[in-house]
């Protein structure tokens, strides 16, 4: 929400693991040229641990664009598997045939040997990367090492990188595991940024983001080292609550206490939980204007000129609700002003508000609501159930409606059904009835959480593999070349080649997404919200500046 009145191109503090906005402190670079060592080298077993939220995962998308063109790279980021079901995955990711059927632990590693050595017999190399390592078992550690028995005289012929947090090194020095640690050929442990290199990991992400200038005064920088203890996961999700107060309160940067507030939110400290974001920041809406505009939006190169911004006006009645979304007995097709709490609890127990929202979800995929049978009734639609964590970017990328879990004022919980977002206003269906609330008071009581519908055509499956041809196939070639706004090549028997996989990571990164090149899931709905027409849709109008 803050990006255009801060004249940001993108969101400067998001999580996900983008190698463009790796900050290269002295401790990174070790730790990549740690790794494109281990690439390079004659073989065994690269180590990288560090604390959750280090960076760990950044580094290790950095290293992938930067692999020699003679590697090849299974990279595995959810290993909590079983030894057939890991043995399994790294026979996918290098592209390895074994015959149907046959899925024994013999199976993968003769095959796996195969290409091993066809692969050295061409000239290429083989690299195994594995995120997240400490949730491997013991038993699949010790499967690891025993892939890396097949060597030549001069090195051996696959190359495994193992990235996780501290608890892998601790694992690893157990007795059992003993011969694996000494194949061990380089290890480096990442630890958080120091004092000195906060400011500069600030700065950088928010001229990658196009920031023209300082959101973050410098005198911030102690106070933000000692809330985030130098782990940039922290630093960034502490960053972006800090520039959302900022943005609330119409404020050209942050400063000290919109930070401090922000910890607060962030750490879920008490006082958070007695005094809530919209309250701290004296932000009061007259429910009769409910859908007014965001605060203007202020172009970088005018910042400067610009006077002390004015506050936001404050309505004694106090600040409007997302609870009142929930009214008495709807009108068909009406749509109101925010109404009080209390005609909500009056007319409808606050229980009730996930019953109605579900049926208000269903109704906008133009089906009746059966309690107790949600999964089975989705599936007899040809409808998929997701829920998930995100945010009001994440819904506009999913483009479907969803149930929202809210909290109001008093910290209780209720959920209603999301059915319109713009860029200032959200629209949610309480029965029959439309409600809008701006989505600045929104972004104060949601959760985070949400469910929603999703439909797959009925020649596509939840995965798609490369080397695969079919209708799923043709289906994904399609929806690509729709993406990226080229004509689509027709082929009576198309294949998900090398190329298509670089399509869809191209349209993995646009998203958001890692850029694995694998159809999951979320890949998948985002695909599906490009085309149905019989779907209903969460961005029904465009605000345009």
């Amino acid at each position: 929400m803050y990006r255009k009145y801060f004249g940001l191109g993108e969101a400067p503090f998001s999580i996900a693991p983008d190698p463009r906005y790796l900050y290269m402190s002295e401790r990174h670079q070790e730790a990549l040229a740690h790794l494109l060592y281990g690439i390079s080298g004659d073989g065994g077993f690269v180590l990288l641990t560090g604390e959750v939220g280090a960076g760990k995962t950044t580094i290790c998308r950095c290293l992938l664009e930067q692999i020699p063109p003679n590697c090849d790279i299974a990279y595995i980021f959810n290993p909590k598997l079983t030894v057939e079901e890991l043995l399994s995955t790294i026979c996918t990711e290098f592209g390895v045939a074994y015959p149907a059927g046959r899925t024994t632990v013999k199976t993968f590693v003769d095959n796996i040997n195969a290409y091993l050595l066809d692969a050295h017999a061409r000239g290429r190399q083989a690299v195994l990367i594995i995120d997240e390592a400490q949730s491997l078992s013991v038993d699949v550690l010790e499967q690891m090492r025993l892939l890396t028995n097949l060597e030549t005289n001069q090195r051996k012929l696959l190359q495994i990188i193992l990235v996780g947090q501290p608890e892998l090194a601790e694992m690893l020095a157990r007795p059992e595991l003993r011969q694996l640690a000494q194949r061990i050929v380089a290890r480096y442990h990442l630890g958080p940024l120091a004092k000195s290199e906060v400011a500069a990991y600030v700065r950088h992400r928010l001229e990658i983001a196009g920031a023209q200038q300082p959101l973050f005064p410098t005198s911030l920088t102690g106070r933000l080292f000692s809330l985030s203890q130098g782990v940039p996961r922290l630093i960034n999700v502490l960053c972006d609550r800090a520039l959302l107060g900022a943005y609330l309160q119409g404020r050209e940067r942050v400063d000290r206490t919109t930070l401090t507030q922000a910890a607060r939110e962030v750490f879920f400290q008490p006082v958070s939980r007695r005094r809530r974001l919209l309250d701290f920041f004296s932000i009061r809406t007259n429910p009769s204007q409910v859908t007014a505009a965001a605060p203007p939006v202020h172009h970088p190169a005018s910042l400067h000129k610009q006077s002390a911004p004015q506050p936001h006006s404050v309505n004694s009645a106090g600040g409007a609700d997302l609870a009142k979304l929930a009214v008495t007995a709807p009108s068909a097709a009406s749509s109101s002003p925010l109404t009080d709490d209390a005609a909500w609890l009056a007319a409808h127990p606050r229980v009730r508000s996930k019953t109605v929202a579900y049926a208000a979800l269903f109704r906008a995929w133009g089906a009746a609501y059966r309690k107790a049978a949600t999964g089975s009734q989705a599936a007899q639609l040809g409808l998929r159930c997701h829920a998930a964590r995100g945010g009001l970017d994440e819904l506009r990328d999913l483009n479907r409606p969803a149930i929202l879990r809210l909290r109001d004022r008093k910290g209780r919980e209720f959920y209603a059904t999301l059915t319109a977002l713009d860029d200032n206003t959200a629209t949610f269906d309480v029965g029959v009835s439309s409600q809008s609330i701006t989505t600045r008071t929104l972004a104060t009581q949601w959760t985070s959480d949400y469910t929603m519908l999703w439909r797959l055509p009925p020649s596509v499956r939840e995965n798609i593999w490369p080397g695969e041809r079919g209708p799923a196939v043709q289906w994904l070639h399609r929806q690509l070349a729709l993406a990226q706004g080229t004509a689509e090549v027709t082929a009576d028997d198309q294949v998900f080649d090398d190329v298509m996989v670089s399509q869809v990571k191209t349209f993995q990164r646009a998203h958001g997404l890692i850029p694995n090149g694998d159809i999951g899931m979320q890949t998948l709905m985002r695909l599906t919200s490009l085309t149905d027409p019989t779907a209903p849709s969460l961005i029904r109008t465009q605000v345009k500046d």
